[in-house]
């Protein structure tokens, strides 16, 4: 994404004209996942200004260390489980983020996983603390909890990782040349 992120954060880029991170706090809230820590590092002021007056919470991660640090950050900010984590550089096929907290409200486990959607259990914050790294990565929690993670499926998504979304769904215009 450089050179793009040199100047603005993934978070704030678009899809479909709009912010990626405006598109997922929508997408939080119609799933009525709240309150919302929002974890802000490279050009976090850019974040802090786009989505001042919202009822958020913000935690800072100076370094980028890692998912499982940017979560443990949250929680250091007053984040508590359980609770579902995303990056905000993905935009999900409507209702996924809702029907993904559904599920695993519902199966019980300590936590569950669609990457890059997970849901962190109480039971799990302790093998976060207790990864080696940096980074240190939520992948790798999960992988320590084992049969305590429930693994789910989501429809097609959009990343700002991939060019082409970025291009394709933002430039219409070039999608059939």
């Amino acid at each position: 994404m450089r050179p793009l992120t040199e100047r603005w954060p993934k978070p704030l880029l678009p899809i479909d004209g709009e912010p990626v991170v405006v598109r997922l706090l929508r997408e939080l809230e119609h799933a009525q996942l709240a309150p919302v820590t929002v974890v802000v590092g490279h050009l976090g002021d850019q974040i802090r200004r786009l989505l001042g007056g919202r009822e958020l919470r913000f935690a800072e991660q100076p370094e980028p260390l890692g998912s499982a640090d940017a979560v443990l950050r949250a929680v250091e900010a007053g984040a508590r489980p359980p609770f579902v984590v995303s990056a905000a550089d993905t935009v999900y096929s409507p209702g996924d983020v809702g029907r993904f907290a559904h599920e695993w409200g519902e199966s019980g486990a300590a936590g569950a996983m669609a990457p890059p959607l997970w849901g962190v259990g109480a039971g799990l914050l302790p093998l976060l603390e207790e990864l080696p790294g940096p980074p240190y990565e939520l992948l790798e929690a999960f992988r320590r909890a084992g049969s305590d993670v429930k693994r789910l499926e989501l429809g097609p998504l959009r990343q700002l990782t991939r060019p082409e979304d970025v291009v394709i769904h933002n430039f219409i215009y070039l999608e059939n040349t």
